[in-house]
């Protein structure tokens, strides 16, 4: 792992970022919002990693689906209200508040596409 900045990685996330925006601002609910959403942020939060790291894509595709899935099985024990944020709008946008096995699997695809992507077009060296 080395500390560098890659320009087509910054760029990819702070396009993901403004879709994500959007669709937090725009949608209430449906595919866009509770799919499209899991599975654009773990690009987000690769691309985010692979802006400042040279770090190998696998391990990072895997360690960024154990944050998702531990976000994801932290909302099925209910943590926002173990640590008494259950009310706080950021919080429960930001972790979500309701545990669902889509999500695992809008995570998963949207990891497994980036990674492909990534391996094979990005040329991450």
């Amino acid at each position: 792992m080395k500390l560098t900045f890659n320009k087509t990685y910054a760029l990819f996330f702070l396009i993901i970022l403004i879709l994500e925006i959007g669709i937090a601002t725009y949608f209430n609910s449906g595919f866009v919002r509770y799919t499209l959403g899991d599975y654009l942020v773990v690009i987000l939060i690769y691309c985010f990693f692979k802006s400042f790291l040279k770090v190998n894509p696998i391990a990072l595709a895997i360690a960024v689906l154990c944050f998702a899935y531990a976000i994801e099985f932290g909302q099925y024990y209910n943590i926002l209200e173990t640590f008494g944020l259950h009310h706080n709008y950021w919080a429960v946008v930001i972790l979500g508040s309701h545990f669902s096995v889509s999500d695992l699997l809008a995570y998963t695809l949207g990891m497994s596409t980036f990674l492909i992507i990534d391996i094979t077009r990005l040329n991450y060296e």
